[in-house]
């Protein structure tokens, strides 16, 4: 099995007064070359955005965009039609394909949205544009890995364009819990949203990540009520 590290601290973090976010992976002025992906996984930005704030119309194309609300409510347009907003319990996705325009927005006048942002790189690049978003189960999370995203077609989780599985787990004081890899080859990239989880020897607290590759399964121990989040990839 191989291991990185990723401690929240050593994340890249930008001030723009109306957006806290910390990369991590290179990103806009970022750039760190030991932390420029996880294999296709490209992007893990935690932002926090001013209440009424967000961020203009702009374009994507050819990425894998997944939108996880930890707080707050987010408002989305895009050129496909597509508008509405998005918190907690749910995730969005969005296909760039060929290119897609799309602006996001605190839709909160008085309170702030925390986010992650997260892109992968395609399968199969220029393909139709597309948006989703669905609101789960969060409980069915609970001591347990909750599917959210799949490149399986016919499962309750939404359908990505590319080999990658993301999971929602919550989980108790001293549970001990696994993760079973669903594509030989792929890896994982752990992501402490909030608590302590104790990972072969090594102990990942909120915000804390890391990076496992070549096993087929991982064991933890949640050393404190932990929120995880698990986003396997392709590693090449």
């Amino acid at each position: 099995m191989k291991k990185i590290i990723h401690k929240a601290n050593d994340r890249g973090f930008a001030d723009h007064g109306w957006l806290k976010a910390a990369h991590s992976f290179s990103f806009s002025s970022y750039y760190n070359p030991v932390k420029s992906h996880f294999g296709l996984l490209r992007v893990l930005n935690d932002d926090i955005v001013a209440p009424g704030m967000g961020f203009g119309t702009h374009g994507h194309d050819n990425m894998e965009i997944v939108t996880i609300p930890l707080r707050g409510t987010l408002a989305h347009k895009d050129s496909l039609g597509s508008e509405g907003t998005i918190e907690y319990g749910e995730v969005q996705i969005m296909s760039a394909g060929s290119g897609i325009q799309h602006s996001e927005f605190n839709a909160s006048a008085t309170d702030e949205v925390n986010l992650l942002q997260i892109w992968v790189f395609p399968k199969v690049r220029n393909i139709e544009p597309r948006y989703d978003q669905k609101r789960f189960n969060l409980e069915e999370a609970k001591n347990d890995f909750k599917l959210v995203v799949s490149p399986e077609k016919d499962l309750e989780a939404m359908w990505i364009n590319q080999d990658a599985y993301f999971s929602l787990g919550d989980f108790d004081e001293n549970k001990s819990f696994e993760y079973k890899i669903n594509k030989l080859g792929n890896g994982v990239y752990i992501f402490v949203i909030e608590g302590e989880i104790e990972l072969d020897g090594s102990f990942l607290n909120k915000r804390d990540a890391a990076g496992i590759s070549e096993t087929e399964v991982i064991n933890f121990k949640a050393n404190s009520s932990s929120t995880v989040l698990v986003i396997e990839v392709p590693m090449e």
